[in-house]
């Protein structure tokens, strides 16, 4: 399963004379991981290489380093941690001293690493929304015997008839949840989840 950061985290470290400054935080949209690097980005710095990847969208940037050297090994740590919702940011001060290609992606994909490895993490868990429609007779005992499901959420809507249930559940759990709710109101209800 994949993880994400569950706070932002930070890494300084110093290179032949760079000094490389690596921030992450933890991203839901394209929006946000722009917003991010607009933030921590430093103006007076001669770098600010950044990668993010939220699902199978991923970008990367070089800022100005030779191609390939900085945001590839940047999106590559990432990857390599089996992250997602992830922006990094490493920041690069010039010190006189040139590195080189590889020293380059070492010291870049280096940085981001030394950060992210360390920093503490969350699994994400998918989840899928099923709806379905519950007798006022059979609504306690479905509700008593659906929270034995890790990681379920219930939304309820009161009808004439009885209640719509939203089930919010891990995704694989849902054949179990199905087959819970059309055995317990003996056919009467039906979960279903959008295709």
């Amino acid at each position: 399963m994949p993880h994400t950061l569950v706070a932002p985290a930070e890494f300084v470290q110093d290179i032949k004379k760079s000094r490389f400054i690596g921030k992450a935080a933890p991203i839901g949209s394209e929006e946000e991981a722009k917003a991010f690097i607009a933030e921590v980005s430093d103006p007076a710095a001669n770098h600010n290489c950044w990668a993010w990847r939220i699902g199978q969208s991923y970008r990367f940037s070089d800022d100005g380093e030779p191609s390939g050297t900085a945001g590839k090994p940047i999106l590559q740590a990432i990857d390599g941690q089996d992250l997602d919702g992830v922006v990094v940011v490493v920041t690069r001060f010039f010190g006189g001293i040139l590195l080189g290609s590889g020293g380059l992606m070492r010291a870049y994909g280096g940085t981001a690493a030394q950060m992210l490895r360390p920093a503490e993490k969350r699994e994400i868990i998918p989840m899928v929304t099923g709806e379905c429609a519950v007798s006022f007779s059979d609504l306690a005992l479905v509700k008593a015997r659906l929270t034995a499901i890790p990681h379920l959420v219930l939304g309820e809507s009161f009808t004439a008839e009885g209640v719509d249930l939203t089930v919010t559940l891990r995704q694989g759990d849902e054949d179990q949840a199905i087959r819970l709710i059309r055995d317990l109101t003996s056919g009467r209800s039906n979960l279903t989840f959008p295709d």
